[in-house]
């Protein structure tokens, strides 16, 4: 229960200060919202982190790892939404038991609302993502167990990214998605 909550409090700090960082940005510039995330774009983006824990079994901090395809899809006010694939995993060893490993690979769907401010390459989003998860974990004591079981699996999570060039970018991502935290790139195939 404190993990949820810590990861809460760090959600909502990430959130304050993006927000902070954007207002101080878009004071600074006359223009409208630039936004790298428009209707027709393609978006690719493939991250690494901290993984999320899928059934409370995960003994050390896991590590997370995430590919996602995004299509903007509708105008939603000043933003885009955009909707496409998601697939990755969190993995874990150590714990209790010996050779104790825990693993769950999830292939989503995932939407998100995407604006970009007054800060030309600047794209901050939120978005849900739904699927389903294949987890898996074993130890040995005295004899060895193996589990195996799908899962749902729903999340939410907030990013920004920051491209330097009109077709490459970096990006951070925090929630409970299938990392809880990670950082990584952003390409714009269209």
């Amino acid at each position: 229960m404190k993990k949820r909550s810590i990861t809460g409090y760090v959600l909502i700090v990430i959130f304050f200060n993006l927000m902070s960082v954007a207002s101080i940005a878009q004071s600074h510039r006359s223009s409208g919202p630039v936004t790298p995330v428009r209707v027709g774009s393609l978006l690719f983006n493939a991250g690494l982190g901290v993984g999320a824990n899928y059934q409370g079994d995960y003994y050390n901090t896991p590590f997370g790892t995430k590919l996602a395809l995004e299509w903007g899809l509708w105008h939603a006010g000043p933003g885009t939404i955009t909707l496409g694939p998601e697939v990755g995993g969190s993995f874990s060893n150590g714990g209790y038991y010996n050779d104790y490993r825990a693993s769950t690979i999830v292939v989503a769907m995932r939407s998100a609302w995407h604006y970009g401010w007054k800060v030309p390459g600047l794209d901050t989003y939120g978005g849900l993502s739904a699927g389903i998860g294949f987890h898996h974990y074993n130890y040995r004591n005295n004899t060895d167990y193996v589990y195996n079981q799908a899962i749902p699996v729903l999340g939410g999570f907030i990013g920004a990214s920051y491209f330097i060039s009109p077709t490459f970018g970096f990006n951070a991502e925090a929630g409970s998605d299938i990392t809880n935290f990670q950082v990584g790139i952003v390409v714009k195939l269209k």
